[in-house]
This record gives C-alpha cells, structure tokens and sequence, in this order.
C-alpha cells in the first residue's frame, strides 16, 4: 500500500514539474507537440517547437539538480534518441530537420535549470 502511494505521488509530482517547464517553453515561444510521446525506443517527456528548431526535453525531478542530472543514463539517452528518430521521420525535412535534446532539471523546491543540447556537443 505504502508503495501504491509513494508510486502515485511520484506520478503526480512528475507530471506538475513537466507542466511547469512546457508553460516555460510556451513562454519562450515554443510551441508544445507533445508531452509524454511514445515511439517504439521509450517515451519522450516534452517535444516543443520554434521557428527553427524541434526540441526533445527530458524532464528530471530530484532533491537537487545534481541527484537529477545523474537520473539520466546512457541507456535513457539512447532510447529517448531512437524515439525522438522516429517521431522526426513524421516531420517534412525527417532526418535533415534541426533539433536539439535539453535537459530539465528540477530540485524538491521547484527550481529548475535548463540544459540545452544536454546529450549533445557543444
């Protein structure tokens, strides 16, 4: 039972911290395309779009932004990459189209912090 709980308020504080940072993209004039996409590698948290540039946005909760950075791992990466592959398929320029992976990082207080290109090179 203990465990039920803890499950669903983990759930619901997941899905609180994912509203958060797509109503901060929408402020940054993103559009939302999806929250909690399914392809067949795994499911994505936020997928956000601009002008120029789809966005796949991994969203972490933790006691702090470090206990939330190291939740993300190489495995995680990998399926959210082949996820992400598969919804650009849908897109008109598919492969070719500019994208970027971010990093949401949240803390117990609610603070967060914004990684861009948090998988990628800089």
């Amino acid at each position: 039972m203990q465990a039920e709980i803890r499950g669903q308020v983990a759930h619901h504080a997941g899905e609180a911290a994912e509203r958060q940072i797509a109503q901060y993209y929408e402020r940054l004039g993103y559009e939302v395309l999806s929250r909690r996409w399914r392809g067949a590698g795994g499911e994505i948290d936020l997928i956000v779009r601009n002008a120029e540039t789809v966005v796949f946005v991994e969203v972490k909760k933790a006691r702090n932004f470090a206990i939330a950075a190291e939740r993300i791992s190489p495995r995680q990466i990998r399926r959210i990459s082949d996820s992400a592959e598969e919804f650009l398929a849908g897109e008109p320029c598919g492969l070719l189209t500019d994208m970027r992976f971010d990093a949401a990082l949240l803390d117990e207080f609610g603070a967060f912090k914004i990684l861009e290109n948090a998988f990628g090179c800089d």
